[in-house]
C-alpha cells in the first residue's frame, strides 16, 4: 500500500500545502482520499485525473471536499475524460451539497460521479476493504480504515477525542491522525479537532505501529505539534506535501 500526501494543510489552504488530499494506491488501484481546496493542482503533479479509480470524502466540510468543483471541469472539458463514472463514496446528502457548491443551479454531477452514500460499517472498495466509524466532529464524519495486502492505514478524518476511532485503529500499521488543536490553548471547543497530544494519545491506545500528524493548520506551531504528540507516542512524524510513505 502506498500513501501519496497531496495536502495536509488544516482547515483551509495554507502558504505550504493544499488542505487534505491523499492518494492511497494498492494493486495499480488509485483511490483520492478527500479533495480539500487547493488540492487538484497539485494532484496532478502525481496522478493523471483520467486514472483516479474511485474518491473517498471523509466529510463535507470545505477543505476536505471543495475541489470536486475542479474534478468536474476537467471532466466536462479537458476532452480527456475517461468512459465510465468516478465512483464517490462520502457521506448522505453528497450529490446535492457538491453539485451546490459546484454551481449555484445546483446542477447534478451524474455525468461525472457514480455517488454511493456511506455511514458506519465495512465495504470493499477495489482492492481496499473499508472500515467506517463516525468521529467526533458538527458534521457527519467518518474516520477510515484501508486495508489490503495484510497492511492498514486508519485515517481519522476530522474529529475531536473519540473512544470509535481508537478502536477503528485497533493494530494498525499506520494512523494518519489529525492534529489541528494546539495543546496550550484551553479555548478549543470540544468535539472539533484533536490537540498533538491527543493524536499521541489515541495512537498509544490504539496500540498502532506508526503515527502521521496532518491536518496542522498554518496557524499552528508544526514543530510544538510534533514534540506534543511524540510525548505521548514516540513512533510519530510530521507529513508534507509530496510526501510517499510505503505501508
Amino acid at each position: 500500500m502506498k500513501l501519496t500526501v497531496v495536502g495536509c494543510c488544516g482547515s483551509g489552504p495554507g502558504p505550504d500545502s493544499p488542505a487534505s488530499c491523499y492518494l492511497l494506491e494498492h494493486d495499480g488501484f488509485q483511490l483520492v482520499v478527500d479533495l480539500g481546496n487547493g488540492s487538484f493542482g497539485p494532484l496532478q503533479r502525481v496522478l493523471d485525473p483520467a486514472a483516479v479509480d474511485a474518491v473517498f470524502l471523509s466529510h463535507l466540510h470545505a477543505d476536505h471536499c471543495l475541489d470536486v468543483a475542479p474534478f468536474v471541469v476537467w471532466h466536462r472539458y479537458s476532452g480527456r475524460s475517461p468512459a465510465g463514472l468516478v465512483p464517490l463514496y462520502a457521506p448522505v446528502d453528497a450529490e446535492r451539497r457538491l453539485a451546490a457548491a459546484y454551481d449555484v443551479d445546483g446542477d447534478g454531477l451524474t455525468d461525472v460521479f457514480d455517488f454511493v452514500p456511506v455511514g458506519p460499517g465495512s465495504f470493499d472498495l477495489g482492492p481496499f476493504q473499508v472500515e467506517l466509524a463516525r468521529t467526533a466532529h458538527p458534521i457527519e464524519t467518518y474516520a477510515a480504515r484501508f486495508t489490503a495486502g495484510g497492511r492498514s492505514l486508519v485515517y481519522t478524518g476530522d474529529t475531536g477525542p473519540c473512544d470509535r476511532v481508537v478502536e477503528l485503529a485497533r493494530g494498525a500499521d499506520v494512523l494518519l491522525a489529525e492534529a489541528a488543536h494546539p495543546d496550550d490553548d484551553p479555548d478549543q471547543p470540544p468535539g472539533l479537532h484533536l490537540t498533538g497530544r491527543q493524536a499521541g494519545e489515541h495512537a498509544a491506545a490504539a496500540g498502532v505501529g506508526r503515527l502521521l500528524l496532518t491536518h496542522i493548520p498554518a496557524w499552528v506551531d508544526r514543530i510544538g505539534q510534533l514534540a506534543a504528540a511524540s510525548a505521548a507516542f514516540p513512533e510519530t512524524e510530521l507529513v508534507g506535501p509530496g510526501q510517499v510513505f510505503h505501508i
